[in-house]
């Protein structure tokens, strides 16, 4: 045992120092890109498909998340690589679907008994279950590529900010080509909104990193956005690529006390929760704050922006829920539209005709070689599980012939069993690997997924089974087995 842990030890070291090695190669060898660009991409957590006012929310306030939109162009047809956070965040990384990574479930930190030396070599005995479930990559390991990595080498300047949930420390975004890390470990959610972000109950290891207490009661949100800021006036005469990924509007639920208020007083929607409400809001303001920074630093058209979330929004209680994600059914969690469709905005002054609105299906993967692509970068792409959306920014007409595919062999809670999904064209199947029926969705005339059209369409469900079952053995996706 120890003999194996003072090996795993010395590798890791090697990695990491490899890694710095090849960095700084990176940056004194940097390659010339095709343009010359600025990137921020806001990777928010758990805002759902209709929280935000363009997209039905008839009680949340986002003027400044609509108006990005309206500069730019707004996905309908926008998915998180899983219905749960820690996946998806890796494929946003990596530009790979969870199947390859391994990280199909979210990661629990340290004090939650996760480990960073969780990896999937083994199965889940799943107590009363008939299937053993695979265990889940407890961290993204160093020699996947990330897209900070990939951009050290064009010569930017690498922020991570706000939430990481990727592994423990040796796996922190320093680690992945992150020249600053504001905020990140493996937390996958904030102890406090309010400063000095810390639990009622103190728990060992249970922080922000290199986050410290500024101002007793600030708001966890206005903090990243004013951190934003600071980076990109630093950097303003240098290339830069900022991953904010906002702890908000992940649990615990928490708003400023004057903006609660002003929900309190106002008339509910399909949505009412006014904390939840504050919540949204402050996100928003903040968006709007590093927008304007941008604006008045003269950065506008040369700074593309990315908004997007890592799944669909999250119910709750039903009594007394958070948020509300009709016409999609469900939520964050669960394989249906509300849990794994979210809200996606693209602006890039001067490159993306502003006002589009364009109904392709695109997914998470798709960032990395929409980014290379603009980078001028051709070279692996083709080992990458995503698009380029470059051609679609400038045709919304145009159809990306592809599926989609998702993948989770967990059980969750007391009503979610081990799933994948394909999505071809307007139909949806997903598969239940304990033998559950399968269900089967014609998203384009039923995109509440309310009639299951498995038994009347036996031929369009036998022909997207074959397709999954393609895919999962191309990504050597593994699988729950019976137990026993």
């Amino acid at each position: 045992m120890l003999s194996s842990f003072f090996q795993n030890r010395h590798l890791k070291a090697f990695l990491l120092f490899l890694v710095m090695v090849l960095s700084m190669r990176a940056v004194c060898f940097a390659q010339k890109a095709k343009e010359e660009f600025n990137i921020i991409l806001i990777h928010v957590d758990d805002l759902g498909w209709a929280d935000i006012g363009l997209l039905g929310s008839d009680f949340y306030e986002t003027p400044n998340i609509d108006r990005l939109a309206a500069e730019g162009i707004l996905f309908t047809n926008s998915y998180a690589a899983a219905a749960i956070c820690s996946p998806t965040r890796a494929a946003l990384l990596t530009g790979k679907y969870p199947a390859r990574t391994g990280i199909t479930d979210w990661i629990r930190a340290k004090f939650q008994g996760g480990s960073e030396m969780a990896l999937p070599s083994d199965y889940e005995e799943n107590q009363g279950k008939e299937w053993r479930t695979p265990k889940n990559q407890g961290f993204l390991p160093l020699e996947e590529i990330t897209l900070a990595e990939r951009l050290l080498r064009y010569g930017y300047t690498n922020l991570h900010i706000g939430k990481w949930h990727l592994g423990e420390e040796g796996h922190f975004p320093e680690d992945q080509g992150f020249h600053i890390n504001i905020g990140g470990n493996d937390l996958g959610q904030p102890p406090s909104y309010f400063d000095p972000y810390l639990p009622e109950k103190p728990i060992e290891n249970y922080h922000l990193n290199n986050l410290p207490a500024r101002k007793t009661g600030e708001f966890l949100i206005d903090r990243e956005g004013d951190e934003v800021v600071a980076f990109i006036q630093n950097q303003r005469d240098k290339k830069f690529f900022i991953h904010w990924a906002p702890y908000a509007v992940h649990t615990p639920i928490m708003g400023k006390a004057e903006i609660i208020a002003k929900y309190q007083q106002k008339e509910k929607g399909k949505q009412g929760n006014p904390v939840y409400a504050a919540l949204v809001e402050s996100l928003d303001q903040n968006v709007g704050k590093v927008m304007a920074e941008l604006d008045r630093l003269g950065l506008r058209d040369n700074t593309l922006v990315i908004f997007t979330s890592d799944n669909g929004g999250l119910i709750g209680n039903p009594t007394q829920p958070i948020t509300d994600n009709s016409p999609l059914r469900s939520q964050k969690g669960y394989p249906y539209e509300g849990g794994i469709r979210v809200p996606t905005i693209v602006r890039w002054p001067g490159k993306i005709a502003a006002g589009q609105v364009n109904k392709n299906p695109i997914i998470t993967m798709d960032w990395i070689p929409t980014i290379l692509g603009y980078l001028g970068e051709e070279s692996n792409i083709e080992a990458l599980d995503g698009v380029s959306l470059v051609s679609a920014f400038c045709n919304p007409d145009q159809t990306i012939p592809r599926d989609l595919f998702w993948h989770f062999p967990h059980y969750r809670g007391a009503d979610v069993v081990p799933y994948a999904i394909v999505r071809s064209k307007d139909f949806k199947l997903i598969h239940y690997f304990d033998g559950s029926k399968s269900e089967l969705f014609d998203l384009k005339n039923d995109p509440g997924e309310s009639l299951n059209r498995i038994d009347s369409d036996p031929a369009t469900a036998g022909f997207l089974l074959k397709k999954l079952e393609k895919w999962l053995e191309e990504t050597n996706a593994r699988v729950p087995i019976k137990a026993g």
